[in-house]
Parts: C-alpha cells; structure tokens; sequence
C-alpha cells in the first residue's frame, strides 16, 4: 500500500517520519538504507551522483524539478523520485527544504516559489507513475485526511481559489456546495441529467481528476503555510541550524544556475541576457520619456510605458523570446538592480516632468511599485511580491494608440514590434560594433 506521506509529506505518517528522525545530527551522514532503496528502483541508473544521504536527496528533488523540462533530461537519473519506498527518506528531505528556505529566504522568496511548485509537480509525476487501482486508493486516503465530505461550501477552497492552484471551473457546485463523491453528484444532479448515464457524466465532469486537483492544491498550499510558519518562528529564535543554512545556500545557487543555462520553466535561454542598461540603445519613444515629460500622458508614459520597459530591459529582456513568465526576484533576488538601477532611473524621468510628477502627485510611487509586481504599497518589498502582475513592456502599435506623442519612429523602428526588442537588437549591433573594433586594433597591433 502506498503511504499517503508519499503524496503528502505533511500528512500525520508524515510527520511521524519526522518525530522518529529526532535531530538534524545525521542528516549529512551517508544513509545505507536509502542507497539501497535508490539502488534497487526499477530503471534507476546507478552512478556516483545518486544521493548518499538526506541531504543529497533534498537537493536532488529541487534539481529534478528544475531540469526536468529540458530536452537533455535523464529521467533514469531520478527514478528513485516515483519509488514509494523512498517515502521515509522523501519525506525527511521535504520538511529539511521547507524548513532551510524558510528560514534563510522566507516565505515570499522565489526559493519558497520554487519549492512549492517543486511539490506540485512531484506528486502530479508520482501519480501518474502508480497503478490505476494505487492511485485511486492514494488520493482517497489524502483527500479523507484533508477534507470532510459533508457539507464542503466553495469558499473551503478560497486561499486555493485565490493563488490560482485551483479553478472555480473545476469544481462542481451545487448551492455553493463543492459535489465530490458519486453518490452526492447522483442525489443532486442524477434526475437533471437527460439521455445520458448519470455515473458516465459523473466519471467524466468530476471522477478522480477532480479529487486529483483537489489534492495537489491542498498539498502545495499546505507546504506554503508551512513555511511561513517556519519564517514566523525562525523570526523568534536567536541561531537557525548551520545544516539548514548551508542547505538553503545551496538550493539558492542550484536556482542560479539553473537559470544561467535554462530560461526558466523549460527549453535553452536565449542569448538575451540581464545585462547593466545601456541607455546608447534604448528607442526613440524611450529617450524622450527619460527627458521628462512636457505635455500631456506624463502619468502614462512614467507608470505605464517606462515602467516596465527599464525594469525587463534591465532583469529580464529576453522574456519574449523565452516566453517564460517570471517574477522580479526569480532575476534579481535581492532587488539589488531595481532599488539602485531601476528606480533611480524612472525617478529621474518623473521629476523631469513638468510638473515633477512625484511632486505633483507622490501616489504614483505606489503605481510604480504595483507595475513590477509587489502590489499597492508605499515601498517596496519581497514579502508583497505576487498581489500584482509584472507588467511587461508597451507594444509600438499600443504606444501609436495611447502615447502618439511618444512615437517618432527611426530607421530601426521600421522592422521593431515592440521597444524592448528594438533595445535588444541595437544593443547587440554595438556591442558586435565594439568587438570588431576591438579585433581590428589587435590585428593592427600585432602587424605592427
């Protein structure tokens, strides 16, 4: 029988896993017991990199999640992921990630992001790898733990709802009562139901896809409460454990690298790379807001138009090519780019208006904030990041609409869609413009 800790760490065996392991003394101590799991998985292939301990295996469930998407995958390599007899083992690993992210990073960290979308995707892969009649038993076992039957109102569901890991259209509903179980579904709807098998419609409309959902959103919103429980009491403690530390470091430099050579969510980057400005190759419509604006669309132009392009120019230019929706901490972490680049920049822009416009009007600091994603807040912040969208940066067809003024297109603009990629090309014709130069002087020096 598979162990509901298999799709649900924080379930009640889980967390039985974890009061029998007591402290955190063995953790980074080679683990017998689990390289023979790991070598006995059907289809694992065995080579040195297979983890030797809880520590190893943490890391390995994020490096499967951020890999797995790539066309170079291995699947062999993680075999032992969908192997129920690493539960004891997973499990350990689950809580030490939450914990190490937690503390080091807190919960509205891309780390955090990661971690739990990690989850999610484990156990929709996990699931798919068991038995028809193993799955359908998992999923009954979790969703009794997680839920009642009797009486489930929609607005059970409203956390999950709002961060989007669960649909409204998903769910069936019925006075406001969520319908999961057949036997519900047949006493409400079955005498509605015309010229069709009610208990078809119900395998079709809810049956175990439904429940299956239901789960994997509870799991991953669970694991998000986790860890902001963990961050609240972390807050209160005066030395975190150094074995958690050093595990969030290098989760932290796993992310990195993942997305040094991987754009994030899948398929190779592109050769687009966060870079400092170049304020040489920004477009014309661009160059003229940064003047400060003289006439009407001031409020547009800095909020709307300049806003998001300085922010995805800087962090994020490749996000059409990549086509990858990512938030501002997921390329600059610490905000370190945005608080000493990026705002400085959009600031100078603003108060050369006529009037300045945080003189005129000092809320649109707010608006700013809200554009590159952290919300409606007078500063900004990592813990707000999520209420709000990053929005990503005005089309030259939108800019001719709503900012004319703004556009007095060049040469260039001709065969540009949008001021972003204008920047990207011009930038990537100066600098091959400057490595030629650069050639041609080594050339001539060395003749000499």
């Amino acid at each position: 029988m598979v162990q509901a800790a298999f799709i649900n760490p924080l379930s009640e065996d889980g967390k039985q896993i974890v009061r029998e392991l007591g402290s955190l003394d063995m953790v980074s101590t080679t683990n017998e017991e689990l390289i023979d799991v790991i070598n006995h998985t059907k289809s694992q292939e065995i080579s040195s990199e297979i983890p030797q301990n809880y520590l190893d295996l943490a890391l390995k469930r994020m490096e499967w999640h951020l890999t797995r998407k790539n066309k170079n995958f291995n699947y062999k390599e993680y075999s032992f992921l969908m192997n129920k007899n690493i539960t004891p083992f997973d499990v350990i690993a689950f809580y030490l990630l939450c914990q190490a992210i937690a503390i080091k990073f807190g919960p509205n960290s891309r780390e955090s992001r990661v971690m739990v979308e990690s989850e999610g995707e484990l156990i929709e892969s996990r699931l798919g790898e068991l038995a028809g009649w193993e799955r359908k038993e998992v999923v009954t076992l979790v969703l009794n733990s997680l839920i009642s039957y009797s009486s489930i109102k929609w607005t059970f569901f409203k956390d999950l709802l709002s961060s989007k890991k669960l649909n409204l259209q998903d769910l069936i509903l019925d006075k406001g009562r969520i319908i999961l179980n057949k036997e519900e579904f047949l006493d409400h709807f079955g005498d509605r139901i015309k010229h069709r098998d009610p208990e078809k419609m119900f395998e079709l409309v809810i049956g175990d896809k439904v429940k299956e959902l239901i789960v994997t959103g509870m799991v991953m919103q669970n694991t998000e409460n986790y860890m902001q429980l963990v961050y609240e009491k972390s807050r209160r403690e005066i030395e975190p454990n150094p074995v958690l530390l050093e595990l969030a470091d290098k989760v932290s430099k796993l992310l990195s690298e993942s997305a040094r050579n991987y754009s994030y969510g899948g398929g190779f980057a592109t050769d687009v790379k966060a870079s400092p400005l170049n304020p040489l190759a920004f477009p014309p419509c661009v160059k003229k807001v940064l003047e400060g604006m003289k006439s009407g669309g001031r409020n547009d132009a800095i909020i709307l138009f300049l806003t998001p392009f300085i922010s995805y120019a800087r962090l994020y230019p490749g996000v059409f090519a990549e086509n990858v929706t990512k938030r501002v901490s997921d390329v600059d972490p610490h905000l370190n780019a945005v608080q000493n680049e990026i705002l400085p920049m959009i600031s100078g822009a603003a108060e050369r208006c006529t009037p300045p416009l945080f003189e005129d009007q000092p809320q649109e600091k707010v608006n700013i904030n809200a554009k590159m994603g952290f919300g409606m807040h007078d500063t900004l912040e990592l813990k707000n990041e999520g209420e709000t969208l990053w929005y990503t940066p005005m089309s030259c067809e939108k800019v001719k609409i709503h900012l004319p003024s703004l556009c007095k297109p060049d040469k260039t603009c001709k065969s540009i869609g949008n001021p972003l990629s204008y920047y990207n090309r011009v930038k990537r014709e100066l600098k091959n413009s400057k490595d030629s130069r650069i050639d041609q002087r080594d050339e001539s020096s060395s003749k000499n």
